[in-house]
């Protein structure tokens, strides 16, 4: 079973509240970082506490869920190590996460019904990395990443 860290802004909510319940019901230790209702709530902080979960272990992987999940994702991806990848279908669910080892999960609560957010998650977390030539792309990835200058106002806090 995994650590999985969950959050959401007001439009994601219903679907995280059902992803809630039913990771926690297969066994998985779920860390929800919000939003608690379906009142208007801005997602980036949201998206980086759940980002900064998986990237200080706190959390093996992470799903964040808002009305589309692109701002969602482009909030996640902020975060130094964090690989989040907007899956609102099956194959790249599966892609994001053998290709180009995804860490967190976007899904968007308008564009995904339960049924189907619930196979997307199912593949996310089962499965693997590939690695071979995967490996080294996410490994220029991570390059491009570590060469950007940290300034003042992008450094996070520690």
């Amino acid at each position: 079973m995994a650590r999985i860290a969950i959050g959401s802004d007001h439009a994601g909510y219903e679907l995280k509240q059902f992803l809630v319940e039913l990771l926690t019901d297969e066994g998985h230790d779920v860390a929800d970082h919000g939003t608690d209702s379906a009142e208007s709530v801005d997602y980036p902080p949201i998206c980086a506490a759940v980002a900064r979960a998986v990237r200080d272990d706190q959390a093996d992987l992470g799903i964040v869920v808002g009305g589309s999940g692109q701002g969602e994702q482009i909030a996640a991806n902020k975060v130094r190590g964090v690989r989040a990848a907007l899956c609102n279908d099956l194959y790249t669910a599966r892609m994001a996460r053998a290709h180009n080892d995804a860490n967190v999960l976007s899904m968007g609560g308008r564009v995904v019904a339960t049924g189907l957010a619930e196979e997307i998650v199912r593949i996310f977390l089962a499965t693997e990395f590939e690695g071979g030539r995967h490996a080294r792309r996410v490994d220029q990835i991570t390059d491009i990443e570590n060469a950007e200058p940290q300034t003042a106002e992008s450094r996070e806090p520690s």
